[in-house]
């Protein structure tokens, strides 16, 4: 398979609500541009041991979430609760690396459930039993992803994104690299409207002439 000239890294976290509503862009810009673009979703621990988790009652989170969490979330039609927990995300990283090992379409369906169950539901995303309970649920092979958690068998490979995220000088998400024929083409941070997107990648359809 001939791989896409334009490639769009999409280093985000389960636990940043910015990144799950970028969802709906992410899915415009695919609907829009096919297989001439490539999406591809990479790790970005936010808060690694050893920094503390957030406290999921601080004045913080509640004063984000009603100026800009649930507003945006309006605007793109999407359902989101403050969530009651905030767990570290390493495992849900080792999860989504496991079934994008898998292949993508595994990849894409427990990223959604990932998403979806943080912020409608509080999933313990740190709990890697509850993480096996959702993959179970898509059908995948939960004994497989238990192994693979317990062995630390992607461990590294999440450690790699954050380190590159690092030296890209990507510090927030959802962290958005542009990459046009493997050489790396601007960085986009933050949760960006969907026209912002689409004009990225048509700057660089027409620099491919």
């Amino acid at each position: 398979m001939t791989q896409p000239r334009i490639v769009l890294e999409v280093f985000s976290d389960f636990v940043c609500p910015f990144c799950y509503l970028e969802l709906p862009e992410l899915e415009a810009l695919e609907a829009r541009f096919g297989e001439a673009l490539g999406i591809r979703w990479r790790a970005f621990e936010l808060r690694p041991e050893p920094h503390p988790p957030l406290d999921p009652d601080a004045d913080y989170l509640h004063d984000v979430w009603q100026r800009s969490v649930l507003p945006m979330a309006g605007e793109r039609s999407m359902t989101l609760r403050l969530p009651s927990i905030q767990p570290r995300s390493r495992l849900a990283h080792e999860a989504h690396a496991w079934a994008e090992a898998q292949s993508p379409e595994y990849a894409d369906r427990l990223r959604l459930a990932l998403f979806r169950g943080f912020f409608e539901a509080s999933l313990d995303l740190g709990d890697s039993e509850a993480l096996v309970t959702q993959a179970e649920a898509m059908g995948l092979d939960g004994h497989d992803l238990a192994r693979a958690l317990n062995e630390g068998r992607f461990r590294q490979a999440v450690r790699d994104d954050l380190h590159q995220a690092h030296t890209l000088g990507i510090s927030g998400v959802p962290g958005l690299r542009f990459m046009l024929d493997g050489e790396h083409a601007g960085v986009l941070e933050g949760a960006q409207p969907r026209r912002q997107l689409l004009l990225a990648v048509e700057r660089l359809f027409d620099l491919m002439g």
